[in-house]
């Protein structure tokens, strides 16, 4: 049958609850969030005269916990405007209206006892055929079928999202035995394409797939730094970005999760899976019993693993000392096996290395990844039949850049299964068998498909569900790349459209991408239909190369930095002015020129989380790369009458002066970065085929190379006159210092046209070369490069 989802209800309003809501939310759909009644009135409840009977006290909690989500950060939603589409209510009173939901989802505690209860009163309302799931991170799902109808059974199933559910991709699809083949497939294919998961099939086993793995990881990590005689600095100096993990690492990720919750899941592990042969591992050590005892629990309680205190007036980390049980300040740990993997920035070329590494480091990487491998061989087919499975789960729930079999095979499969063996962590019989079968690696590239070695048919299968993607690291695999340079390529993805990848450090835009742009589509002009410029780095780009900004100006060579910056231009021009079109595909963070690239494309393809802004006035300059140009143009074109443009100018003027940046595509969309016309991907995996489909359609639709522009209505001195006024009271009012004056007046100046007598229209050319001599004269200005400095040494703008 063919499903259409309306309207969710999500049943429980705590901090999942609430944040699936929103997510719904975000995605368009109507939401009904549902929590029970008080059972007393609060005391400020008691002192306005109120009974258990008015509705503000009956939907006391969901109010609350709404409330407080929407206040939190990060938000957990994309526009703050979303929230209309979440109504609220109790259970006793509103239950009723989940008939005319689409899909019920249960959110509740994690109690089996209670969501029985829930499941009950469920039964009583909703309309047969509609979905039922429960969001628990452990209850096993076939439990809560008891006492169950025929159809609620076939409709029902375990949907596992991950908190926050915004950022996290993974939602784990668990059925059981009972249910209807069609509600599983549904459900992995709608969060796939309108939630923007990477749905995984689990089964049914304690933890499922991600936690399951996931804890052992972490505790193996505990139990290796103990074998070892590490500390927790050193541990998570080594368990960040340097092996493809976030920067909270081991410890500091539990302090923000919550020591608890890790406790509560090895515990619940402990208990239920007394055949797993690392059971040892998930007893818990005893200092997180002390942890537990003194109620250090992470961030929630002030302090866990680290502890925040103010010394001086400045913020001091410390770091616990597992030994002495006290807060010591944080150290600094050096490894030679790190410093000789400094250059090497693919982490597939690293992992080799660090653990070839003849150090300490090298000796705990070898434990807990050989104890890892073991672990996840030893996982199949017990909580999945496919490899990929766990690593995918691994990935998008734990934000691992590669998971174990993917890390196992950059080391050598049959290299590492010796190593295992000296080491005492002996795989499980498949991968032998695997081997055997003349099978070298758990993956393959084959045609520019990702594919994985199945271990019933004893041959490599592509990946379920992944066909839709385009995956740039597997079409180089394939050969489709075409022409590249040491900081960008220019790839083939079929059917006449070429994509321009940026490989540069934080995909900066410096000499080398700016030529691989202009190649790009002069390629894509002589032989292609179309051009998308997109990568699959951490972030889009950061902006320009601010090094090579700073050498130019403190040599004063004003000569080459007007090259640069004439070039930079042309190169934006270029993306606006070409005979065939160009979609730009921002992801993460787009600041400054990849932000200015963006606004210049024929079409934008935009991720979802999508954080993209002009920040340039953070380094002591403004927009240079047709930036500033282009918000005068997109004001100029939403022109109704001389109040309405300049409030507009206003705002466009304000979010380059205060360097805002948009946190989510939607509100780039208000913020007017990117055009109503401009698209959304809610799937990252899916950004790039959205982004080849938008060229494609521009190309059938007749695309033809737009005329540059010479009607911008601009205001001059008006303008000018009336934003120095607002900058000077800024300047009184003691909320910007005088350089922070200066550039606001030069990006007036620009944004209003220079210093025309009276209000006209000026060509984009015109602005551009205003954009460009207000750029160079910042760049002379020694606050400026004092700016530019703190950036580049400490990462942290300076506010001089």
């Amino acid at each position: 049958m063919k499903r259409n989802i309306k309207k969710v209800a999500v049943l429980g309003s705590g901090i999942m609850g609430s944040r699936i809501a929103c997510h719904f939310a975000n995605i368009g759909v109507e939401v009904l969030l549902l929590d029970i009644v008080p059972f007393e009135l609060s005391d400020a409840e008691k002192k306005q005269g109120l009974t258990k009977e008015d509705p503000q006290v009956r939907n006391r909690i969901v109010n609350e916990a709404f409330d407080s989500t929407l206040k939190g950060k990060p938000a957990a939603l994309y526009h703050k405007d979303f929230a209309k589409r979440v109504s609220l209510g109790n259970f006793d009173d509103d239950m009723h209206k989940i008939k005319d939901c689409d899909w019920v989802l249960e959110a509740v505690v994690e109690r089996l006892d209670i969501k029985k209860q829930v499941f009950e009163n469920v039964e009583k309302h909703r309309t047969k055929g509609t979905i039922i799931s429960s969001n628990t991170s452990g209850i096993p799902i076939h439990m809560m079928l008891e006492d169950r109808s025929e159809d609620f059974q076939k409709h029902f199933i375990g949907t596992h999202f991950f908190n926050p559910p915004r950022y996290l991709k993974l939602l784990e699809i668990i059925p059981t035995p009972k249910t209807d083949q069609e509600i599983t497939d549904f459900l992995m294919h709608y969060g796939d394409l309108y939630l923007g998961k990477t749905t995984v099939l689990c089964k049914d086993t304690p933890a499922f797939i991600a936690n399951r793995v996931g804890i052992y990881a972490i505790l193996k990590v505990v139990e290796s730094m103990q074998k070892l005689g590490m500390n927790i600095d050193e541990v998570d100096k080594l368990t960040g970005p340097v092996i493809g993990r976030p920067k909270s690492a081991t410890f500091r990720t539990s302090d923000v999760v919550g020591l608890d919750t890790l406790i509560k899941v090895a515990n619940g592990l402990y208990e239920n899976l007394p055949n797993d042969e690392a059971r040892d591992t998930f007893k818990l050590p005893d200092v997180i019993g002390k942890l537990e005892e003194k109620k250090w629990l992470g961030d929630k309680t002030g302090q866990g693993f680290y502890k925040k205190t103010k010394k001086d007036g400045q913020t001091e980390i410390l770091t616990l000392d597992l030994d002495s049980m006290e807060y010591k300040p944080k150290s600094k740990p050096k490894f030679s096996t790190l410093e000789s993997t400094k250059q090497i920035s693919n982490l597939k070329e690293r992992f080799p290395v660090l653990m070839g590494g003849k150090d300490k480091a090298g000796e705990f990487y070898r434990d807990s990844f050989y104890g890892l491998f073991q672990y996840a061989s030893n996982r199949i087919p017990e909580i999945s039949d496919e490899l990929y499975r766990i690593d995918q789960a691994l990935c998008t729930g734990f934000g691992w850049e590669i998971g174990p079999f993917e890390t196992w095979d950059t080391l050598g499969v049959k290299k590492t299964v010796e190593k295992m063996e000296e080491a005492g962590y002996k795989p499980n019989q498949w991968v032998y068998d695997m081997m055997d079968s003349g099978a070298d690696s758990f993956y393959k590239v084959e045609a520019g498909q990702k594919q994985y070695y199945d271990l019933d048919s004893k041959k490599y299968v592509n990946i379920p569900g992944t066909e839709e993607f385009i995956i740039l690291e597997n079409l180089k695999e394939s050969g489709k790349e075409i022409w590249s340079n040491a900081e960008a390529g220019i790839i083939d993805l079929g059917d006449g459209v070429i994509n321009v990848e940026f490989r540069s450090k934080s995909n900066t835009l410096g000499g080398g991408v700016i030529e691989a742009i202009n190649k790009g589509i002069s390629l894509g002009e002589e032989k292609y239909r179309g051009v998308v410029i997109s990568n699959e780095g951490s972030n889009f780009s950061l902006g320009a190369n601010l090094g090579m900004v700073f050498m130019y100006a403190i040599e004063q060579d004003y000569d080459e930095l007007d090259f640069m910056i004439r070039q930079f231009q042309q190169t934006m021009m270029r993306a606006r002015y070409s005979a065939v079109p160009v979609v730009v595909a921002p992801h993460n963070m787009a600041l400054g020129g990849g932000c200015e690239l963006s606004m210049h494309a024929d079409h934008v393809q935009a991720s979802a989380e999508t954080y993209i802004g002009l920040v340039e006035v953070g380094v002591g300059v403004i927009p240079g790369g047709g930036g500033t140009k282009e918000n005068a143009l997109r004001v100029a074109d939403r022109y109704q009458d001389g109040d309405v443009e300049l409030n507009a100018l206003q705002n466009a003027f304000m979010n380059i002066a205060m360097a805002k940046v948009a946190t989510s595509a939607y509100e780039a969309k208000e913020m007017g970065i990117l055009r109503p016309s401009d698209g959304i991907s809610m799937n990252r995996n899916r950004q790039i085929a959205d982004a080849k489909a938008a060229a494609i359609r521009l190309a059938d639709a007749g695309y033809t190379m737009p005329i540059q522009r010479e009607d911008i209505k601009v205001q001059g001195k008006t303008g000018i006159a009336l934003f120095k006024a607002g900058i000077a009271g800024m300047k009184m009012g003691k909320y910007i210092s005088a350089h922070d004056q200066k550039i606001a007046e030069k990006l007036a100046y620009v944004m209003c046209g220079g210093d025309l007598s009276y209000p006209q229209e000026v060509s984009e050319q015109y602005l551009l070369d205003l954009e460009r001599e207000a750029f160079l004269s910042l760049l002379g200005e020694k606050k400026t490069l004092e700016r530019i400095q703190a950036v580049l040494q400490g990462g942290k703008p300076l506010r001089n």
